[in-house]
């Protein structure tokens, strides 16, 4: 949600609906000094990426609904605005909340479902995908970037 506020601010504050990215690099580096010039090239490369922001004719324009983004007063985006989603670190850590138990034992289990019912023929994120199932944790939402982490390449 920190990337989505992040994303949102300046065409909140602007009252634009596309900005060009010279706009939006002086928005996020010298009007709010949330960040360098260098990382504010990289958040945009990274919404873009995320589908949050769109690019036409050199124009900006965010792919979600700003309106329904609030603001926290005194907002700043954290550094995390700029690390990649983890998909096996979140389901991991969804099945430790449902079963109440440490995330490392759940890699502990993850580990023996792959080597003792597969003898090794396994990749995480399916024994991660087996071990939602048994404890009825929800992970359709994290099938694509699951996928994305079995394909070489």
């Amino acid at each position: 949600m920190n990337l989505k506020i992040t994303v949102a601010a300046p065409f909140k504050h602007t009252r634009k609906t596309g900005m060009r990215k010279n706009e939006l690099v002086y928005y996020y580096s010298l009007d709010r000094k949330w960040m360098s010039t260098e990382q504010a090239g990289i958040l945009l490369r990274r919404a873009e990426e995320e589908g949050l922001l769109g690019q036409e004719n050199g124009v900006f324009s965010p792919l979600f609904d700003t309106t329904s983004i609030t603001i926290p007063l005194g907002f700043k985006p954290t550094s995390s605005i700029f690390e990649r989603n983890d998909p096996l670190g979140e389901l991991i850590e969804r099945i430790a909340k449902a079963q109440g138990i440490l995330e490392t034992d759940v890699v502990s289990e993850m580990n023996r479902t792959i080597k003792e019912r597969f003898d090794g023929n396994l990749l995480p994120a399916a024994a991660l995908v087996l071990l939602a199932k048994k404890y009825n944790v929800p992970f359709k939402d994290k099938r694509e970037a699951l996928n994305g982490t079995v394909k070489k390449g």
